[in-house]
This record gives structure tokens, sequence and C-alpha cells, in this order.
């Protein structure tokens, strides 16, 4: 195939490049700036479809963010693909606060005595959880025996406490990337717009000297 790698990915090389892009983060966040600014589409749609990445970050549905952004943009009538490209507002280097901090709002909210987890142990406790849940939906399908104990601790300390607590820091986190996003946007398209009548009148000036 033409556009099939020469020398095929090992897994560790993935894995770095997830957690760490090449050229690094900043870079990956000017590119996902400079495609937000170049979507076909109006300014308010786009930034409501960033409110809905940024929002979705603060779920604790990781792997299925795309889904989940992508539904709330589309119910929000906002940009589906700058939905999809906000997420990457979670990162590696953000997801561990993030998820502290909605855990922890969660806690007080529901009044819990929260287990005070760290970074490094929400991450385990959640891949723990995808663990469980693979085993369990295997045994499932061989007829082996099912186990949910561990995964009804899971989501009772640590998933609906993260579901709930996310909902308020996702929405001021989501709302102050709107208000950034869409003044932003707005000008770049404006001064995009105005460069592009430029071009045009150069060149229709240059065809009635032509035709002269």
């Amino acid at each position: 195939m033409v556009f099939k790698r020469r020398e095929k990915r090992s897994w560790g090389s993935l894995v770095q490049f997830l957690l760490w892009p090449k050229g690094g983060w900043t870079r990956a966040a000017l590119y996902v700036k400079h495609r937000l600014h170049r979507l076909p589409d109006n300014p308010e749609k786009i930034a409501r479809g960033i409110w809905a990445g940024v929002f979705t970050t603060f779920t604790p549905f990781y792997g299925l963010h795309f889904i989940v952004a992508g539904t709330i943009a589309f119910i929000l009538r906002g940009n589906v693909l700058a939905a999809l490209l906000a997420t990457f507002f979670g990162n590696p280097l953000t997801y561990i606060p993030i998820g502290i901090i909605s855990l922890r709002t969660g806690e007080f909210l529901l009044a819990s005595e929260g287990l005070g987890h760290d970074g490094e142990n929400l991450v385990s406790l959640f891949l723990g959880a995808f663990l469980d849940l693979k085993s369990n939906l295997y045994s499932i399908i061989i007829g082996g025996p099912v186990e949910w104990n561990d995964l009804i601790i899971f989501y009772q300390d640590v998933f609906f406490p993260y579901l709930i607590g996310g909902i308020f820091p996702g929405i001021i986190a989501a709302s102050v990337c709107w208000m950034i996003s869409l003044p932003l946007i707005r000008a770049y398209q404006n001064r995009r717009k105005g460069r592009l009548r430029e071009k045009l009148r150069e060149i229709k000036e240059k065809s009635t000297k032509f035709r002269k």
C-alpha cells in the first residue's frame, strides 16, 4: 500500500508516541490550535464543539472520549470535528490533575470519606478496573466464573464520585476555553477573509491590465 509504514511500529514506540508525541505536546497543541482555526464552519459552532471536547476530558469515560465529545457537540449543534480535536485538552500531562480535581470534588459533593487517591493510584485503579472488566467479559464468553465485586467497589469509590465531581470543573474549564476561543476564531476567520478579498482584488486588477 502507498501510505503504509515501511517499518512496523512496535508497541513500545506506540506507547511512547501516545505519552510524548514527536515534537512534544507543545507542538501537538499548536497543531490542534491551527486545525481549529481553519475548520470550515462558523466561529460559534466551532466554539461550541471546543466546549464539548474540553468538558469531555473531565469525565471518567476513558477510551470513549471521542464518542462522548461527538455526541455532546451534536446535541449542542457544535462542530463535531472541533469537539474531537478539543479532547486533546486531556493528555498525559493533564489527566492526572484533572482526575484528582474531579475525584476530590465528587467526594466533597457526595460527602464521602475518600480513599486518598494520588495520581499514581488513580491510574492503577482505572487500569485494574479495565483488566477486571476484560477478564469478566472473557469469562462470560468461555463460560468461566465471573466476579464483579472489585468493579462494584471501583464504581462506588472512584467512578461515580469522578463522574459527579467532574461536572462542575468541566463546565468551568470548558466555558473558559469557549470564551477564549470564540473571539480568536472569529478574528482569525475575518482576517483570512480579508486576505482572500485582497488577493481577488489583485487578480482582477491584473486581469484588467492584461486585457488593456
